[in-house]
């Protein structure tokens, strides 16, 4: 219940693209890192100031995959991106994925891109959003306040507007937790690099909530890349 709480606390945030509180107000939250709750610290700054864990850093790792390079394929339990380069390996970035009930799977294809997107809430989202007291605004130029970050790429299936986008954050923190409304997260600074590696077209592979991911790939503990890593810079 803690943690369910605290998803549609800061999926509020989220959806507002501003603030959970006000900058110097004072306000009892939910520290995930310590599992204990806290008080007297202004919940807008408690949050900005997190950080994703260690794991989340874009890095090279090995897989085994039948996938061609060039497919990107999201395991969304473990909070993972994964961009194929070649034979055996990948770029893994970390990702914030859908809160409870917003979890979803297929294969999608990148159908066009943007940088700097504008946000444009669906009538979906809206509605929802309004029936819970909080009034969305119907469009939201890009920049640095805008929900969707510095990058978004558009998932399709046959043609059809999934709603669903792969997109940046002004909200770091939120990377490794669930609290979208199915969009993919990233760091800015990851989706900025994605963005140039993908091309329309692209195929995105979505393994949902307690799907195997195995029928499309295998990450495999290489020690000498892990050792690599430690020393490479992104």
């Amino acid at each position: 219940m803690t943690r369910k709480f605290l998803g549609v606390m800061l999926a509020t945030a989220t959806a507002f693209g501003a603030t959970l509180a006000a900058t110097n107000a004072d306000a009892r939250w939910y520290d995930a890192s310590s599992g204990t709750w806290r008080d007297g610290e202004p919940v807008k700054r408690s949050l900005t100031d997190r950080k994703p864990a260690a794991k989340f850093k874009k890095r090279i790792v090995s897989i085994r995959t039948n996938e061609a390079p060039g497919t990107i394929i999201i395991h969304t339990d473990e909070k993972f991106l994964y961009y194929v380069t070649g034979p055996n390996k990948a770029i893994r970035y970390g990702v914030g994925v859908g809160r409870e009930g917003f979890g979803w799977n297929g294969v999608v294809n990148i159908k066009r891109k943007q940088e700097w997107p504008v946000w444009t809430p669906p009538p979906e989202m809206i509605a929802r959003e309004k029936a819970n007291g909080h009034i969305l605004p119907p469009r939201m130029e890009g920049g640095p306040e805008n929900p969707l970050g510095a990058r978004a790429m558009y998932l399709y299936q046959g043609g059809r507007d999934t709603m669903y986008r792969i997109h940046g954050t002004n909200q770091p923190w939120s990377i490794g937790l669930n609290l979208s409304s199915g969009c993919i997260r990233m760091m800015n600074e990851d989706v900025t690099d994605l963005y140039e590696r993908a091309s329309v077209g692209t195929k995105v592979i979505v393994v949902g909530p307690g799907e195997n991911p195995n029928k499309y790939f295998t990450e495999v503990n290489n020690p000498l890349q892990m050792f690599m890593n430690s020393f490479a810079r992104n």
